[in-house]
């Protein structure tokens, strides 16, 4: 399960994990009602707030999401608890033995799916690893519902360089008589969606045409139908976090796959919790420069320009709390489209030729911490950003970005 992840590049080829789940007795089939998670943003949170809401009702979850933070096992949620190292290893010695051929992502999917089958719950969460119609996830045939999250930019070098083709990627998760549950998209990826769905007979459920979520008087209402909820607000930050949690309550809602009073719905939204996104630093070395200026420090895992502009309104909002001056630092892979990432992220007041000033931008390959620390105190990212990441620096006294800047890479050293 440390192989190549995807095999970038190369086509796409189920086959080997098909033969090797048959082999090992098709675990796909034999699962609680499982609910299918696509799109470009949001897939995780979305995640998180399902699985929040139904532990909340006393229900025992299973989740399978990507990235992980630290350990391999936070992948692997079974049974409301992260996979032990112990029954992790097994999982992926099973698999190794039936099929060594597998690329990571296709032997975690293996092993998620083995995991799922011994342990009993009664609801499954799996996240798309990239796309949809060709992704290692999409060997499940009958899930409860399917749900796309909203769509943008990515994996262009693997998924098509348009919108329309990344949607008909994502689209392809959909199934017959499953209902597919859409949050808000751009025109252009709708009718890709609505089109996909009309010829293999999903029934389709819009946010803003069958259901509908938004903030009201500080609440969050979710409508259907049949069903509305008048909820708190998310406590994870960000105005596209109502998007997420209302996304979540319409798939529970409309899967019907495990009862849920409007008690727990309400405790999940306000308890769900998905580190790395948009998170305040509040504590230990790192931060703790920036806070003794009386400024904040967040970190978030976006990575595209569609989060770029989710995190240009979070600034914004900061900054309408706060007054002061946001500085963000970013870190990305060779990959990743730096330039319209950032721009996304600056809003409408930074322009492409302002990132010298209003955002450092930095690609840096995953193997190169070295690189990370050597620069840092040049105002690049630290050795954590070796992967994608964003550190915005919010508020404080009134003091210059580079003293700002310098008070949080001066910690760096010590990394």
């Amino acid at each position: 399960m440390f192989g190549p992840e995807f095999g970038h590049g190369k086509p796409f080829d189920l086959a080997l994990l098909r033969h090797a789940l048959d082999a090992m007795g098709s675990p796909q089939h034999s699962l609680p009602p499982l609910i299918h998670v696509a799109g470009t943003n949001g897939k995780g949170s979305t995640i998180a707030f399902m699985s929040a809401i139904a532990e909340a009702a006393g229900h025992k979850v299973h989740a399978f999401t990507k990235p992980h933070l630290f350990q391999l096992n936070e992948r692997f949620l079974v049974s409301s608890r992260f996979a032990d190292d112990r029954a992790l290893i097994k999982a992926a010695e099973d698999i190794a033995r039936v099929e060594p051929r597998l690329t990571q992502f296709d032997a975690q999917v293996a092993a998620a799916l083995l995991l799922f089958r011994e342990h009993q719950a009664a609801l499954t969460l799996i996240e798309t690893g990239m796309g949809g119609r060709d992704d290692s996830t999409n060997v499940i045939d009958a899930p409860a519902v399917c749900v796309i999250t909203p769509i943008g930019l990515d994996h262009q070098d693997a998924l098509g360089a348009s919108l329309a083709q990344i949607a008909a990627h994502k689209a392809g998760i959909l199934k017959r008589g499953a209902p597919a549950i859409i949050a808000r998209q751009e025109r252009e990826v709708m009718e890709i969606i609505e089109a996909h769905a009309e010829a293999i007979r999903a029934p389709l459920f819009r946010c803003g045409a069958e259901w509908d979520a938004y903030a009201s008087h500080g609440r969050l209402v979710v409508q259907t139908e049949e069903r509305a909820l008048d909820l708190p607000l998310p406590t994870l930050q960000g105005r596209h976090q109502i998007d997420n949690a209302g996304l979540a309550c319409a798939a529970l809602l409309f899967s019907n796959a495990v009862a849920l009073d409007d008690d727990a719905f309400a405790a999940g939204v306000a308890n769900a919790a998905w580190p790395g996104r948009l998170q305040p630093l509040t504590r230990g070395p790192f931060s703790a420069p920036i806070r003794a200026l009386g400024g904040e420090v967040w970190v978030d895992g976006g990575h595209n320009a569609h989060a770029g502009t989710a995190l240009s309104y979070a600034m914004n909002d900061m900054k309408t709390r706060r007054g002061g001056t946001n500085v963000a630092i970013v870190g990305l892979r060779k990959r990743k489209a730096a330039r319209y990432c950032c721009a996304a992220g600056g809003g409408s007041r930074l322009r492409p030729r302002d990132c010298k000033d209003r955002l450092r931008s930095r690609r840096r390959n995953r193997r190169s911490a070295l690189a990370c620390r050597r620069n840092a105190k040049r105002g690049a990212v630290a050795r954590a950003a070796c992967a994608d990441l964003w550190f915005i620096l919010a508020g404080g006294r009134s003091v210059s970005r580079r003293e700002r800047l310098n008070a949080l890479v001066q910690p760096l050293d010590n990394l």
